[in-house]
Protein backbone atom coordinates (compact mmCIF):
# COMPACT_ATOMS: atom_id res chain seq x y z
CA UNK A 1 0.00 0.00 0.00
CA UNK A 2 2.75 2.65 0.56
CA UNK A 3 4.62 1.91 -2.86
CA UNK A 4 0.77 2.65 -4.16
CA UNK A 5 0.51 5.72 -2.42
CA UNK A 6 4.12 7.01 -3.37
CA UNK A 7 3.01 6.30 -7.16
CA UNK A 8 0.12 8.39 -6.89
CA UNK A 9 2.11 11.00 -5.11
CA UNK A 10 4.67 10.82 -7.76
CA UNK A 11 1.74 11.06 -10.51
CA UNK A 12 -0.23 14.54 -9.35
CA UNK A 13 3.65 15.80 -8.20
CA UNK A 14 4.29 15.34 -11.70
CA UNK A 15 1.65 16.39 -13.37
CA UNK A 16 1.61 19.95 -11.30
CA UNK A 17 5.12 20.10 -12.01
CA UNK A 18 4.66 19.87 -15.57
CA UNK A 19 1.75 22.16 -15.55
CA UNK A 20 3.50 25.14 -13.57
CA UNK A 21 6.30 24.43 -16.56
CA UNK A 22 4.49 25.11 -19.53
CA UNK A 23 2.76 28.32 -17.54
CA UNK A 24 6.33 29.32 -16.31
CA UNK A 25 8.33 28.71 -19.79
CA UNK A 26 5.01 30.06 -21.67
CA UNK A 27 5.70 33.49 -20.26
CA UNK A 28 9.06 33.32 -20.20
CA UNK A 29 9.45 32.88 -23.81
CA UNK A 30 6.73 35.36 -24.48
CA UNK A 31 8.35 38.31 -22.91
CA UNK A 32 11.71 37.13 -24.67
CA UNK A 33 9.79 37.53 -27.86
CA UNK A 34 8.29 40.64 -26.43
CA UNK A 35 11.37 42.66 -25.52
CA UNK A 36 13.50 41.63 -28.82
CA UNK A 37 10.88 42.14 -31.19
CA UNK A 38 10.34 46.08 -29.58
CA UNK A 39 10.45 48.58 -32.39
CA UNK A 40 11.01 52.37 -31.28
CA UNK A 41 7.58 54.49 -30.81
CA UNK A 42 6.61 56.34 -33.61
CA UNK A 43 4.56 58.94 -32.09
CA UNK A 44 6.49 61.55 -30.12
CA UNK A 45 3.59 62.17 -27.86
CA UNK A 46 4.05 58.31 -26.58
CA UNK A 47 8.05 58.86 -26.62
CA UNK A 48 7.36 62.11 -23.99
CA UNK A 49 5.05 59.62 -22.07
CA UNK A 50 8.26 57.69 -21.28
CA UNK A 51 7.42 54.34 -23.60
CA UNK A 52 10.60 52.70 -24.21
CA UNK A 53 9.46 50.51 -27.01
CA UNK A 54 6.13 49.30 -28.62
CA UNK A 55 5.07 46.23 -30.80
CA UNK A 56 1.83 45.72 -32.12
CA UNK A 57 0.39 41.98 -32.68
CA UNK A 58 -2.50 40.16 -33.53
CA UNK A 59 -3.83 36.86 -31.73
CA UNK A 60 -7.14 35.63 -30.50
CA UNK A 61 -9.21 37.50 -32.74
CA UNK A 62 -8.11 41.01 -31.66
CA UNK A 63 -4.74 43.33 -31.95
CA UNK A 64 -2.93 44.19 -28.97
CA UNK A 65 -0.53 47.04 -28.38
CA UNK A 66 2.25 46.50 -25.94
CA UNK A 67 4.81 48.95 -24.58
CA UNK A 68 7.30 49.27 -22.44
CA UNK A 69 8.48 51.72 -20.32
CA UNK A 70 12.27 52.35 -18.79
CA UNK A 71 10.74 53.96 -15.34
CA UNK A 72 7.03 54.18 -15.34
CA UNK A 73 4.68 56.42 -17.56
CA UNK A 74 4.93 59.93 -17.17
CA UNK A 75 1.81 61.20 -18.15
CA UNK A 76 0.12 59.41 -14.64
CA UNK A 77 0.58 57.19 -11.53
CA UNK A 78 1.61 53.83 -12.14
CA UNK A 79 -1.22 52.07 -11.33
CA UNK A 80 -1.46 49.67 -8.46
CA UNK A 81 -3.18 46.44 -10.13
CA UNK A 82 0.35 44.90 -12.13
CA UNK A 83 0.93 41.67 -13.18
CA UNK A 84 3.75 39.37 -11.69
CA UNK A 85 5.27 36.17 -13.24
CA UNK A 86 6.72 34.70 -10.29
CA UNK A 87 4.47 31.76 -8.95
CA UNK A 88 5.12 29.96 -12.05
CA UNK A 89 8.67 29.75 -11.09
CA UNK A 90 8.01 29.03 -7.87
CA UNK A 91 5.53 26.29 -8.01
CA UNK A 92 7.75 24.77 -11.01
CA UNK A 93 10.64 24.79 -8.29
CA UNK A 94 8.56 23.77 -5.51
CA UNK A 95 6.99 20.74 -6.90
CA UNK A 96 10.36 20.11 -8.96
CA UNK A 97 11.99 19.88 -5.54
CA UNK A 98 9.29 17.48 -3.60
CA UNK A 99 9.77 15.18 -6.88
CA UNK A 100 13.16 14.71 -6.14
CA UNK A 101 13.07 14.19 -2.40
CA UNK A 102 10.39 11.86 -2.84
CA UNK A 103 11.62 9.46 -5.56
CA UNK A 104 15.26 10.12 -5.27
CA UNK A 105 15.92 11.20 -1.87
CA UNK A 106 13.45 8.93 0.44
CA UNK A 107 14.55 6.03 -2.38
CA UNK A 108 18.55 6.89 -2.33
CA UNK A 109 19.21 3.47 -2.56
CA UNK A 110 17.17 2.33 -5.53
CA UNK A 111 17.51 5.34 -7.57
CA UNK A 112 20.25 7.06 -6.63
CA UNK A 113 23.17 5.03 -5.07
CA UNK A 114 25.53 3.21 -7.87
CA UNK A 115 27.84 0.86 -5.65
CA UNK A 116 30.12 0.32 -8.46
CA UNK A 117 30.86 3.98 -7.91
CA UNK A 118 30.59 4.67 -4.99
CA UNK A 119 29.90 3.23 -1.35
CA UNK A 120 27.86 5.79 -0.11
CA UNK A 121 25.32 5.65 2.73
CA UNK A 122 21.96 7.17 1.99
CA UNK A 123 22.10 10.03 4.18
CA UNK A 124 25.65 10.73 2.22
CA UNK A 125 23.50 10.51 -1.02
CA UNK A 126 21.16 12.47 -0.50
CA UNK A 127 24.03 14.89 0.64
CA UNK A 128 25.76 15.13 -2.24
CA UNK A 129 22.71 15.87 -4.20
CA UNK A 130 21.97 18.73 -1.90
CA UNK A 131 25.35 20.13 -2.23
CA UNK A 132 24.94 19.66 -6.04
CA UNK A 133 22.05 22.24 -6.39
CA UNK A 134 23.48 24.74 -3.94
CA UNK A 135 27.01 24.70 -5.01
CA UNK A 136 25.52 25.18 -8.61
CA UNK A 137 23.75 28.32 -7.27
CA UNK A 138 26.35 29.75 -5.89
CA UNK A 139 29.15 29.38 -8.43
CA UNK A 140 26.69 30.43 -10.81
CA UNK A 141 25.70 33.83 -8.87
CA UNK A 142 29.10 33.68 -8.11
CA UNK A 143 30.55 34.44 -11.34
CA UNK A 144 27.50 36.55 -12.64
CA UNK A 145 28.54 38.98 -10.02
CA UNK A 146 32.27 39.02 -10.88
CA UNK A 147 31.95 39.15 -14.72
CA UNK A 148 29.23 41.36 -14.63
CA UNK A 149 27.28 41.86 -18.37
CA UNK A 150 30.79 40.78 -19.59
CA UNK A 151 28.69 37.98 -21.48
CA UNK A 152 31.15 37.22 -24.15
CA UNK A 153 33.04 35.72 -21.56
CA UNK A 154 30.68 34.37 -19.18
CA UNK A 155 29.07 32.35 -21.31
CA UNK A 156 31.54 30.41 -22.36
CA UNK A 157 32.70 29.89 -18.86
CA UNK A 158 29.01 28.76 -17.77
CA UNK A 159 29.05 26.32 -20.91
CA UNK A 160 32.05 24.66 -19.68
CA UNK A 161 30.87 24.68 -16.06
CA UNK A 162 27.79 22.88 -17.31
CA UNK A 163 30.00 20.12 -19.00
CA UNK A 164 32.04 19.26 -16.23
CA UNK A 165 29.25 19.10 -13.50
CA UNK A 166 27.79 16.68 -16.18
CA UNK A 167 30.79 14.74 -15.63
CA UNK A 168 30.91 14.78 -12.38
CA UNK A 169 27.35 13.99 -11.66
CA UNK A 170 28.22 10.74 -13.57
CA UNK A 171 30.70 9.71 -11.66
CA UNK A 172 28.71 10.42 -8.81
CA UNK A 173 25.27 8.91 -9.06
CA UNK A 174 23.67 6.47 -11.37
CA UNK A 175 23.03 7.86 -14.84
CA UNK A 176 19.29 8.21 -14.60
CA UNK A 177 20.13 9.95 -11.13
CA UNK A 178 23.28 12.19 -12.95
CA UNK A 179 20.60 13.69 -15.83
CA UNK A 180 17.82 14.12 -13.12
CA UNK A 181 20.31 16.23 -11.18
CA UNK A 182 21.90 18.00 -14.36
CA UNK A 183 18.11 19.46 -15.14
CA UNK A 184 17.71 20.08 -11.00
CA UNK A 185 20.73 22.24 -10.94
CA UNK A 186 19.73 24.32 -13.76
CA UNK A 187 16.57 24.58 -13.15
CA UNK A 188 17.27 25.25 -9.59
CA UNK A 189 19.37 28.70 -10.50
CA UNK A 190 16.45 29.68 -12.64
CA UNK A 191 13.83 29.76 -9.67
CA UNK A 192 16.59 31.30 -7.71
CA UNK A 193 17.54 33.83 -10.60
CA UNK A 194 13.57 34.65 -10.51
CA UNK A 195 13.60 34.51 -6.37
CA UNK A 196 17.12 36.02 -5.49
CA UNK A 197 17.34 38.64 -7.91
CA UNK A 198 14.51 39.52 -10.65
CA UNK A 199 11.55 39.95 -8.65
CA UNK A 200 13.59 41.84 -5.74
CA UNK A 201 14.88 44.31 -8.22
CA UNK A 202 11.39 44.97 -9.54
CA UNK A 203 10.41 45.71 -5.89
CA UNK A 204 12.85 48.42 -5.73
CA UNK A 205 12.39 49.82 -8.78
CA UNK A 206 8.73 49.91 -8.40
CA UNK A 207 9.06 51.51 -4.64
CA UNK A 208 11.55 53.97 -6.28
CA UNK A 209 8.70 55.21 -8.90
CA UNK A 210 6.24 55.57 -6.78
CA UNK A 211 8.31 57.55 -4.13
CA UNK A 212 9.08 59.73 -7.52
CA UNK A 213 12.62 58.51 -8.08
CA UNK A 214 14.42 57.84 -11.32
CA UNK A 215 15.06 54.37 -10.16
CA UNK A 216 18.59 52.80 -10.28
CA UNK A 217 19.05 51.58 -13.96
CA UNK A 218 21.20 48.41 -12.82
CA UNK A 219 17.66 46.86 -11.17
CA UNK A 220 16.80 46.51 -14.82
CA UNK A 221 20.14 45.09 -16.15
CA UNK A 222 20.53 42.31 -13.94
CA UNK A 223 17.08 41.15 -13.54
CA UNK A 224 17.38 41.20 -17.91
CA UNK A 225 20.56 39.53 -17.83
CA UNK A 226 19.34 36.62 -15.22
CA UNK A 227 16.06 36.82 -17.41
CA UNK A 228 18.40 35.95 -20.81
CA UNK A 229 19.80 33.65 -19.27
CA UNK A 230 17.00 31.60 -17.75
CA UNK A 231 15.72 31.33 -21.52
CA UNK A 232 18.96 29.59 -22.59
CA UNK A 233 18.42 27.43 -19.78
CA UNK A 234 14.84 26.09 -20.85
CA UNK A 235 15.22 23.99 -23.49
CA UNK A 236 17.94 21.68 -21.87
CA UNK A 237 15.97 21.66 -18.54
CA UNK A 238 12.75 20.17 -20.68
CA UNK A 239 15.18 17.77 -22.34
CA UNK A 240 16.13 16.49 -18.94
CA UNK A 241 12.53 16.21 -17.82
CA UNK A 242 11.77 14.09 -20.79
CA UNK A 243 15.19 12.15 -20.65
CA UNK A 244 14.07 9.35 -18.35
CA UNK A 245 12.52 7.59 -20.80
CA UNK A 246 15.19 7.92 -23.51
CA UNK A 247 18.00 5.64 -21.59
CA UNK A 248 20.10 5.79 -24.69
CA UNK A 249 21.23 9.08 -23.97
CA UNK A 250 22.65 9.11 -20.70
CA UNK A 251 23.16 5.18 -19.60
CA UNK A 252 26.30 4.27 -21.57
CA UNK A 253 30.06 4.69 -20.74
CA UNK A 254 29.82 8.72 -22.26
CA UNK A 255 26.41 9.38 -21.24
CA UNK A 256 27.61 12.85 -19.60
CA UNK A 257 28.84 13.98 -23.05
CA UNK A 258 26.29 13.26 -24.88
CA UNK A 259 23.80 14.31 -22.24
CA UNK A 260 25.68 18.01 -22.67
CA UNK A 261 26.02 18.05 -26.01
CA UNK A 262 22.48 17.44 -27.29
CA UNK A 263 21.78 20.26 -24.64
CA UNK A 264 23.90 22.55 -26.12
CA UNK A 265 21.77 21.72 -29.42
CA UNK A 266 19.17 22.65 -27.77
CA UNK A 267 20.89 26.38 -26.75
CA UNK A 268 22.16 26.80 -30.47
CA UNK A 269 17.96 26.48 -31.21
CA UNK A 270 16.97 28.23 -28.66
CA UNK A 271 19.77 31.41 -29.59
CA UNK A 272 18.32 30.85 -33.24
CA UNK A 273 14.56 31.88 -31.97
CA UNK A 274 16.01 34.74 -29.55
CA UNK A 275 17.85 36.25 -32.22
CA UNK A 276 14.64 35.64 -35.04
CA UNK A 277 12.59 37.95 -32.36
CA UNK A 278 14.87 40.97 -33.51
CA UNK A 279 14.72 40.01 -37.06
CA UNK A 280 18.09 38.07 -37.40
CA UNK A 281 17.94 34.68 -38.92
CA UNK A 282 20.95 32.58 -38.56
CA UNK A 283 20.79 29.79 -40.15
CA UNK A 284 24.07 28.12 -39.46
CA UNK A 285 22.94 27.64 -35.15
CA UNK A 286 19.83 25.52 -36.59
CA UNK A 287 21.88 23.85 -39.01
CA UNK A 288 25.28 22.94 -36.11
CA UNK A 289 22.04 21.51 -33.68
CA UNK A 290 21.21 19.29 -36.57
CA UNK A 291 25.20 18.07 -37.13
CA UNK A 292 25.49 17.67 -33.16
CA UNK A 293 22.12 15.58 -32.40
CA UNK A 294 22.99 13.64 -36.44
CA UNK A 295 26.34 13.39 -34.87
CA UNK A 296 24.96 11.58 -31.36
CA UNK A 297 22.66 9.28 -33.36
CA UNK A 298 25.64 7.79 -35.47
CA UNK A 299 27.50 7.98 -32.17
CA UNK A 300 25.38 5.96 -30.25
CA UNK A 301 24.26 3.72 -32.70
CA UNK A 302 24.45 0.08 -30.31
CA UNK A 303 26.51 -2.75 -31.46
CA UNK A 304 24.99 -6.55 -31.03
CA UNK A 305 27.66 -8.85 -28.36
CA UNK A 306 28.59 -11.53 -30.60
CA UNK A 307 27.08 -14.81 -29.07
CA UNK A 308 28.13 -17.97 -31.60
CA UNK A 309 25.16 -20.72 -30.94
CA UNK A 310 21.61 -19.72 -29.89
CA UNK A 311 20.69 -19.07 -26.38
CA UNK A 312 17.92 -21.61 -25.35
CA UNK A 313 14.48 -20.49 -23.88
CA UNK A 314 15.07 -22.31 -20.72
CA UNK A 315 18.46 -20.11 -19.92
CA UNK A 316 16.54 -16.86 -20.92
CA UNK A 317 13.89 -17.87 -18.74
CA UNK A 318 16.15 -18.26 -15.76
CA UNK A 319 17.96 -15.08 -16.41
CA UNK A 320 15.03 -13.35 -16.51
CA UNK A 321 13.75 -14.83 -13.57
CA UNK A 322 16.73 -14.16 -11.20
CA UNK A 323 17.74 -10.51 -12.53
CA UNK A 324 14.59 -9.17 -13.70
CA UNK A 325 11.02 -10.35 -12.24
CA UNK A 326 11.53 -8.65 -9.23
CA UNK A 327 10.51 -5.62 -10.36
CA UNK A 328 8.35 -6.37 -13.86
CA UNK A 329 6.28 -8.60 -12.50
CA UNK A 330 2.15 -8.17 -11.73
CA UNK A 331 3.15 -7.84 -8.20
CA UNK A 332 6.61 -6.97 -7.96
CA UNK A 333 9.03 -7.96 -4.73
CA UNK A 334 11.44 -5.34 -5.36
CA UNK A 335 10.76 -2.68 -2.24
CA UNK A 336 9.13 0.50 -3.57
CA UNK A 337 7.89 -0.72 -6.41
CA UNK A 338 3.49 -1.26 -6.82
CA UNK A 339 3.81 -2.49 -10.33
CA UNK A 340 6.05 -3.28 -13.00
CA UNK A 341 8.01 -0.12 -14.34
CA UNK A 342 6.48 1.05 -17.55
CA UNK A 343 3.96 -1.71 -17.39
CA UNK A 344 6.11 -4.37 -18.71
CA UNK A 345 5.77 -8.05 -17.27
CA UNK A 346 8.75 -10.83 -17.69
CA UNK A 347 7.59 -13.35 -16.17
CA UNK A 348 7.35 -15.62 -18.75
CA UNK A 349 8.98 -15.92 -22.47
CA UNK A 350 5.89 -14.89 -23.95
CA UNK A 351 5.85 -11.62 -22.36
CA UNK A 352 9.70 -11.05 -22.96
CA UNK A 353 9.44 -11.67 -26.80
CA UNK A 354 6.97 -9.01 -27.03
CA UNK A 355 8.65 -6.27 -25.48
CA UNK A 356 11.93 -7.27 -27.12
CA UNK A 357 12.76 -4.27 -28.68
CA UNK A 358 12.19 -2.26 -25.73
CA UNK A 359 14.30 -4.25 -23.43
CA UNK A 360 17.20 -4.86 -25.63
CA UNK A 361 17.36 -1.17 -25.56
CA UNK A 362 17.54 -0.56 -21.80
CA UNK A 363 19.67 -4.26 -21.03
CA UNK A 364 22.35 -3.14 -23.66
CA UNK A 365 22.79 0.20 -22.39
CA UNK A 366 23.61 -1.44 -19.02
CA UNK A 367 20.39 1.13 -17.26
CA UNK A 368 19.00 -2.09 -16.48
CA UNK A 369 18.75 -4.09 -14.09
CA UNK A 370 18.37 -0.77 -12.12
CA UNK A 371 21.61 -0.14 -10.74
CA UNK A 372 22.37 -3.61 -11.30
CA UNK A 373 20.63 -4.94 -7.93
CA UNK A 374 20.64 -8.11 -8.80
CA UNK A 375 23.90 -8.74 -9.91
CA UNK A 376 23.34 -9.35 -13.50
CA UNK A 377 26.94 -10.69 -15.16
CA UNK A 378 28.21 -9.85 -18.33
CA UNK A 379 27.73 -12.96 -19.48
CA UNK A 380 23.96 -13.19 -18.50
CA UNK A 381 23.72 -9.69 -20.30
CA UNK A 382 25.17 -10.90 -23.18
CA UNK A 383 23.19 -13.92 -23.62
CA UNK A 384 20.03 -12.55 -22.76
CA UNK A 385 20.27 -9.68 -25.92
CA UNK A 386 21.45 -12.36 -28.01
CA UNK A 387 17.83 -14.23 -27.13
CA UNK A 388 16.28 -11.12 -27.71
CA UNK A 389 17.52 -10.63 -30.90
CA UNK A 390 16.64 -14.31 -31.81
CA UNK A 391 12.85 -13.19 -31.02
CA UNK A 392 13.41 -9.81 -32.95
CA UNK A 393 14.39 -12.01 -36.14
CA UNK A 394 11.97 -14.63 -35.64
CA UNK A 395 9.40 -11.74 -35.01
CA UNK A 396 8.71 -12.75 -31.35
CA UNK A 397 6.86 -15.82 -30.06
Amino acid sequence: MEAYLFDWAELLLRWLHLIAGVAWIGASFHFVMLDCSLQPPQREEDRNRGVFGELWAVHGGGIYHSEKYLAGPRDRPLPERLHWSMWEAYTTGLSGFSLLVLIYWMGAETWLIDPSLNDWTAPQAVAASALVLAGGWLVYDLLCRWLGEREGVLAPVLLLLTGAVSWGLFQAFQPRAAALHLGAMLGTIMVWNVFFHIIPGQRRMLAEIRAGMTPNPRYGRIGKQRSVHNTYFTLPVLLVMISNHYPLLWSHDQGWLSLFLLAFAGVLIRQFFVLRHSGRRLWRLPLLALVVIGGLIAWLRPEAPAVAEPVPDAEALRILDARCVACHAARPTQPGFSQPPKGIRLETLDQAGMQAARIVQTVSSGYMPLGNLTGMTEDERARLLAWLRQQEENGSP
